[in-house]
């Protein structure tokens, strides 16, 4: 099965976010994933509500969002009113996780759970039946362009045999540091999304970039 594609918009010209998201509109990018970043449980500040708004104004794809903040179950409703077809949350930010995957189904939207590279995948345990989703980051969150941790290939590993014995439907996702390099041993190992910034939105053919990750086989 051909791997799910989703690039991250915060790589983007943001002065032509616009002409952006018609471009992955013609690409085989599968979801546009948005990263959005408080400044508190991450060092950096990036976009809110009216800006996901107006990307989904011209998306035709489905926006896998990533919220990297503080106190996420505040904003259920919110991210949900402003387009967000998936919404991620950090396990390390959210004290009622629980809870709060169900308030996101309850929203009508895919639940899912990041975490960060220094937590344990066990620590998913308890709540992997219950989510469609696990983005496990293969950078620390906050920044683009980051280099890729290599021991996500044990956590992937970790996780893809958590999932199996919990009968959990979840996709795993990993984001940052995707390139040519660990797409394809990525996906080999269990991987069944990739979220690529700066690898799809530097390149000189971005739409060429992310047909060749769709086709990885």
């Amino acid at each position: 099965m051909n791997p799910i594609i989703a690039p991250s918009i915060l790589a983007s010209d943001f002065a032509n976010l616009q002409s952006e998201v018609t471009m992955l509109n013609e690409s085989r990018a599968d979801w546009i994933h948005v990263d959005v970043m408080d400044g508190v449980f991450v060092p950096n500040i990036s976009f809110g509500v009216p800006v996901i708004k107006a990307i989904k104004k011209h998306s035709k794809k489905p926006l896998d969002v990533h919220l990297m903040i503080v106190h996420p179950e505040r904003y259920i409703e919110t991210f949900k009113e402003a387009g967000a077809d998936s919404l991620s949350v950090h396990i390390e930010a959210s004290i009622h996780l629980h809870r709060t995957i169900q308030q996101i189904k309850a929203a009508g939207m895919k639940a899912g759970v990041a975490i960060n590279p220094h937590t344990g995948v066990i620590q998913l345990k308890d709540i992997i039946a219950d989510i469609d989703l696990v983005c496990l980051m293969s950078v620390n969150p906050g920044f683009g362009g980051q280099s890729f941790i290599e021991n996500t290939f044990q956590k992937l590993a970790e996780l893809k045999q958590l999932i199996a014995e919990r009968k959990s439907k979840a996709l795993i996702e990993i984001d940052g540091g995707v390139n040519h390099q660990n797409a394809k041993p990525l996906l080999d190992a269990g991987a069944n999304v990739l979220v690529a910034g700066n690898f799809v939105f530097s390149s000189s053919d971005p739409k060429s970039i992310i047909r060749e990750l769709k086709l990885i086989q």
